[in-house]
């Protein structure tokens, strides 16, 4: 902050070169304002810095000492714009302790930050993907707005305020990046049943078709990163018109990943547009009831009876998989369902999950 301190006095105003020709020239601050029609305290700050000289005020400078107008605007132009770096460096300094919490590895592993060391450039370069002119403006925009009224507030929880706006802030920049076409619920609802076939099946391409099928609805779907510190499985709002579903790479099998996608899809079909679910984030005060109607909403979908009378005391994988045929679902479904029950542990029929991987649309040049 010395160093900063250092360069602002010596940075050069446009008043220096004014005094400095008065001076040459033997003229007084007086006779400058009286030749120029301002006050003697105009002309003070003018030479002070306090005044900047605008278009009129180059003009008057030219007529009485002489110096092109442009001179003096480009003099302006530069001195402002060297104080206007420095007050933000100024700044950047104090940003430390907000920079601290930012989850900078993950935003620069996908593309979104490229300065290297932290300090004043990394902070502008932060500020710069929210799309804020402050921390402040961060805070109002992603704490204030979405986030505080829903936690348990604390300091330890900063770092994950920070890894969800990250998250909310990914949801945006990607979005603008779509063709979007107009929202429709029913051609949605629609979808829903053909995407119920991919589940069943699961098949290598599941993930772009699954982007295409809510394209076509006007539903934007976007795969995110999960951030250590905010570690979500989904998100689901509402952006202008149209409804926004990301889901992370947090759980990497496929009973997770299209539960999730379901939970979230009935969050756009049931609830409010302008509320913001966030799923699976311990220290997020969520709507209890909304969060039940959208899990009912998921298992109705993936899974809609109650299997546990047509299985055996002691369940295998052949019994699961029979009930996966039966009802037309994948045997992960099946699976969940009965570990979620505790019916079975966690540990019981890891061959039966099929790996999920989104490596291909979260990539190290940014989400998809």
């Amino acid at each position: 902050m010395t160093k900063l301190k250092d360069e602002r006095e010596l940075l050069s105003k446009p008043g220096d070169t004014i005094f400095e020709t008065i001076q040459h020239i033997k003229m007084s601050q007086a006779e400058l304002a009286e030749r120029m029609g301002k006050t003697p305290s105009k002309i003070n700050d003018l030479i002070s810095g306090k005044e900047p000289i605008t278009l009129a005020t180059a003009f008057q400078l030219e007529k009485v000492l002489g110096i092109d107008a442009q001179f003096w605007l480009n003099r302006e132009m530069l001195y402002r714009e060297k104080l206007s770096r420095l007050e933000q460096a100024e700044a950047s300094e104090e940003y430390k302790d907000w920079l601290k919490m930012q989850p900078i590895k993950e935003l620069k592993a996908c593309g979104y930050l490229k300065t290297e060391k932290s300090g004043s450039a990394m902070a502008a370069e932060c500020l710069k993907f929210y799309g804020v002119a402050a921390p402040m403006q961060w805070e109002s925009l992603y704490v204030n707005q979405y986030i505080s009224a829903r936690f348990r507030k604390s300091e330890a929880h900063k770092s994950t305020f920070a890894g969800l706006a990250a998250c909310l802030r990914i949801g945006e920049i990607e979005m603008r990046k779509r063709k979007l076409k107009t929202y429709n619920k029913e051609t949605f609802k629609q979808s829903l049943l053909e995407i119920r076939n991919l589940v069943r099946h699961h098949p290598e391409d599941f993930a772009s078709r699954l982007l295409q099928l809510c394209s076509d609805a006007g539903v934007v779907l976007i795969y995110t990163i999960c951030i250590p510190k905010a570690p979500i499985s989904g998100i689901a709002r509402w952006i202008g018109g149209n409804p926004v579903i990301q889901l992370t790479d947090r759980y990497k099998s496929n009973d997770h990943f299209w539960f999730s996608f379901f939970h979230e899809a009935g969050h756009i079909l049931l609830h409010g547009k302008k509320d913001v679910f966030v799923e699976n984030l311990n220290e997020y005060e969520v709507n209890s009831q909304k969060e039940i109607e959208a899990d009912n909403f998921a298992n109705k979908i993936l899974l809609p009876v109650d299997i546990t009378a047509e299985l055996p005391e002691n369940i295998t994988e052949k019994d699961i998989r029979q009930i996966a045929r039966k009802y037309n679902t994948h045997a992960a479904i099946v699976l969940g369902r009965l570990q979620h029950l505790k019916k079975l542990p966690y540990s019981f029929g890891a061959s039966l999950k099929l790996k999920v991987v989104l490596d291909d649309f979260i990539n190290k040049t940014g989400v998809l």
